[in-house]
C-alpha cells in the first residue's frame, strides 16, 4: 500500500474533502470511509476497470484499494485531496494484483462496515462502463497500452489537472518535483493524441485531414 501524504504542501480543501476532515478529526473514520466511497467510488472504479482484464478482476482490486483506503484513513492527513489520494491507493492495488494476482489480502474486516456501499458502487459502475463508450472509441483505447490508458482516462474522462494526474501516476508531493511530472506528462499526452489520431483516420472514425 502507498504511504501517506504527510509531507506535501496543504492543498486547498475541496467541501467533499472537508467533510471527510470533519469525520476523520472526529474519529469516525468508518463514516469518512464509506462518504469517500460513496462520492467518488464510481470514477475510481472506472479507472481501476481501465487497467483490469476482466470484470472479476475490476472487483477484486476495486475491493481490495477499498480495503486499502479503510486501513490508511486513520493516518490520511490530507496533504493531497482524499480524489487524488484514492487514485494513488488504486493504482497501487492494480499494479500489486497485476504482480501477484493469487495473493491477496483478507479484506473481510477491513471492509465489513462499507461494503454496501462498495457494492452498489461496482454494480452501478459496470452497468454504466458497459455503454458508456461508443464501439469505435473502445476498439480505439483498447489498442493503447495500459499506461496510456490510465493517462487518457484521468485527463480526458476525468478532466483532472496535470498536477493532480502527476501525484497519482509518478506518486510525487514535493512541489518541484509536481511540476517537473506534469510538464513530462503534457509532452505524453500530446504525442498520445497525435497516435489517437492516427489510429481514428486507419479506423475510419474521422476522417484524414
Amino acid at each position: 500500500m502507498v504511504d501517506g501524504a504527510h509531507g506535501a504542501a496543504q492543498p486547498e480543501l475541496s467541501d467533499l474533502d472537508r467533510r471527510l476532515r470533519a469525520l476523520a478529526d472526529g474519529g469516525d473514520h468508518a463514516a469518512a470511509v464509506a462518504l469517500a466511497v460513496d462520492e467518488l467510488g464510481d470514477e475510481v472504479y472506472g479507472f481501476v476497470a481501465s487497467r483490469s482484464r476482466d470484470d472479476d478482476e475490476a472487483a477484486d482490486v476495486f475491493a481490495q484499494a477499498c480495503a486499502d483506503l479503510v486501513r490508511s484513513m486513520p493516518s490520511f492527513r490530507f496533504g493531497c485531496s482524499m480524489r487524488t489520494w484514492f487514485y494513488r491507493i488504486a493504482r497501487s492495488a492494480s499494479a500489486r494484483h497485476r504482480r501477484s494476482p493469487a495473493n491477496q489480502h483478507d479484506r473481510r474486516v477491513a471492509l465489513s462496515q462499507v461494503s454496501e456501499v462498495i457494492d452498489q458502487v461496482r454494480t452501478r459502475t459496470e452497468l454504466h462502463l458497459r455503454s458508456e463508450v461508443k464501439d469505435g472509441v473502445r476498439r480505439l483505447r483498447e489498442r493503447l497500452d495500459p499506461e496510456e490508458q490510465q493517462l487518457l482516462l484521468l485527463r480526458v474522462d476525468r478532466d483532472l489537472g496535470w498536477n493532480e494526474i502527476a501525484q497519482i501516476v509518478d506518486v510525487v508531493d514535493d512541489p518541484a518535483e509536481i511540476t517537473r511530472a506534469a510538464a513530462r506528462l503534457r509532452q505524453r499526452f500530446q504525442k498520445l493524441k497525435e497516435r489517437l489520431r492516427d489510429l481514428a483516420v486507419a479506423e475510419g472514425l474521422v476522417p484524414p485531414e
